[in-house]
């Protein structure tokens, strides 16, 4: 290994929101299944979150942040310094996310795949920028940019949606549901971390976000389940295996 990446554990996937509990809220109840599958798992939020209305400051929102990671298992969480309400596409934005891809070096990365309409608009600019840096991450011949850090090629990206969004993303042909029958409640579990974000009068959002669960999973046959896009139409060797999911 690099000197450079000593201090950069390697992690299997990278889950890439634009601020606190985006990531919980859209794939929570994925990262804590991969964490029991032994997988290593990461958390990028590309913005602190602030300023929101019910928290007294960035330091509050952190904490719950890594309150959340711990309850989901997840082995590194990293904020980024980008600014929340004023996130944009744009060159800088790219290679500093894609300095992180190529210091943990993931094999998955899951990130938004569309807008959120009536939501906030840094969700679609976070799209954007996780498309770009995941390409930024294998470009060779521009070290000047990436701190001698070594390239990485990112195997697949995956995305993801709100859990109050629909469940399908017109325009791709590969979605699929992952069951998070035995941890739902994790994921509810972490999302409760950000008090600052659900307090008491808004505790009809962890009822929507089950029932999001419930709804998603039975189409499948689960209890429970989180929907999924693959940037790139799946196959398989095994067709038998895939459909009866052995």
């Amino acid at each position: 290994m690099s000197d450079v990446l000593a201090d950069y554990p390697q992690l299997d996937v990278i889950a890439v929101g634009a601020h606190p509990d985006d990531v919980e809220i859209a794939c929570g109840g994925t990262l804590a299944k991969l964490v029991r599958q032994g997988y290593s798992v990461g958390i990028i939020d590309l913005t602190d979150g602030e300023p929101t209305p019910k928290s007294p400051g960035p330091e509050v929102r952190l904490t719950e942040a890594q309150r959340a990671a711990e309850t989901l298992g997840a082995q590194k969480r990293v904020t980024m310094d980008l600014p929340n309400r004023r996130l944009f596409d744009g060159f800088e934005a790219r290679v500093a996310l894609a300095r992180e891809f190529r210091k943990y070096r993931p094999k998955v990365v899951i990130g938004f795949g569309d807008k959120t309409p009536l939501a906030s608009p840094d969700h679609w600019q976070a799209m954007q920028i996780t498309d770009a840096a995941i390409f930024y991450s294998r470009l060779t011949k521009w070290d000047e940019h990436f701190d001698a850090l070594p390239v990485h090629a990112i195997s697949a990206q995956l995305y993801f949606r709100l859990a109050f969004e629909p469940q399908t993303l017109e325009g791709f042909p590969s979605h699929f549901t992952v069951d998070i029958s035995e941890t739902l409640d994790k994921k509810i579990a972490s999302i409760r971390c950000y008090e600052t974000q659900f307090p008491p009068e808004k505790a009809y959002v962890f009822d929507r976000i089950r029932g999001a669960a419930l709804l998603a999973g039975a189409a499948s046959g689960f209890q429970a389940g989180e929907v999924f896009v693959s940037a790139r139409p799946l196959g398989t060797a095994d067709m038998m295996r895939m459909v009866l999911g052995f």
